[in-house]
């Protein structure tokens, strides 16, 4: 049995299935493959596929398996491994809205480089890397080996200092938008809250248009936001008497700060 894990990344990952289902219909594959799709919706006559399975049964299916298959998450890759399986694994790439970044090429990489696993990096040389895995021997996976704790470090290093623009990104082009169109609406001597509504709606309609994965996330978070900031503004403009441009560009720089910290763990 072929046991194939996408893990809990709240993105798609098609591309995958697509090419096992070809591997499949061509008669590469004739074992039964089993897929934990987690958020990839995906239909098909030739696999079974379950969106999640509890971790005991996970663990369950790893065991059984003579093969996993999995993206390259690093908590895949690691409990494949803990199983002593043979293991492909192959990337997302943000290129196809599978990830915010590219990390996990560097992680398949650096797996591969080990010979822990064997890292599939381009899809269409699935059918090579599948014969291959038949008299693939996977090296003995110790998890105190000093490569692998740098690999770790290099991958919390990402995650923490990198990826976070480019989950973020968004919601800084919000602020900086709406500082400006707020800029230049005051010069027309516009009423403060009446100004902020139009920002904010302008906003909204700049999430709707771009057609961000994280949408109904970060609308409400605008709209939270607004609020809060039209709280703040009161206090800072009209009682402590702030000048109101340098009040808003204070208050946008705190929403991203914010908006990052409430998202980090996402």
């Amino acid at each position: 049995m072929i046991l194939v894990t996408l893990g809990t990344q709240d993105k798609s990952f098609v591309r995958l299935l697509e090419a096992l289902d070809k591997e499949i219909e061509k008669g590469n594959i004739k074992d039964k493959v089993l897929v934990q799709a987690g958020y990839t919706k995906y239909k098909s006559k030739n696999m079974e596929i379950f969106k999640s399975v509890s971790s005991d049964r996970l663990e369950e299916l790893m065991e059984e398996a003579s093969l996993i298959i999995t993206h390259g998450g690093v908590g895949s890759i690691l409990t494949a491994l803990k199983h002593h399986k043979k293991v492909i694994a192959t990337p997302r790439l943000s290129k196809y809205n599978e990830h915010t970044n590219d990390h996990q090429k560097q992680i398949v990489e650096e797996f591969g480089k080990m010979g822990y696993i064997l890292p599939l990096k381009d899809l269409t040389k699935l059918d090579k890397i599948l014969e291959k895995s038949k008299t693939f021997k996977p090296k003995e996976f110790k998890s105190n080996n000093d490569n692998f704790k740098d690999l770790i470090t290099t991958y919390i290093e990402k995650s923490n200092h990198i990826s976070w623009f480019n989950r973020d990104k968004y919601v800084i082009l919000i602020a900086f938008l709406n500082l400006i169109i707020f800029y230049l609406l005051n010069l027309t001597d516009i009423n403060i809250y009446l100004n902020l509504t139009i920002c904010y709606i302008l906003s909204c309609l700049f999430m709707y248009f771009i057609k961000s994965k994280r949408i109904t996330n970060i609308i409400t978070s605008i709209v939270c936001f607004y609020l809060i900031e039209g709280l703040a503004l009161l206090l800072l403009v009209d009682n402590l008497n702030i000048n109101i441009i340098l009040s808003k560009l204070f208050i946008n720089i705190l929403v991203v700060i914010i908006y990052h910290f409430l998202v980090k763990k996402n």
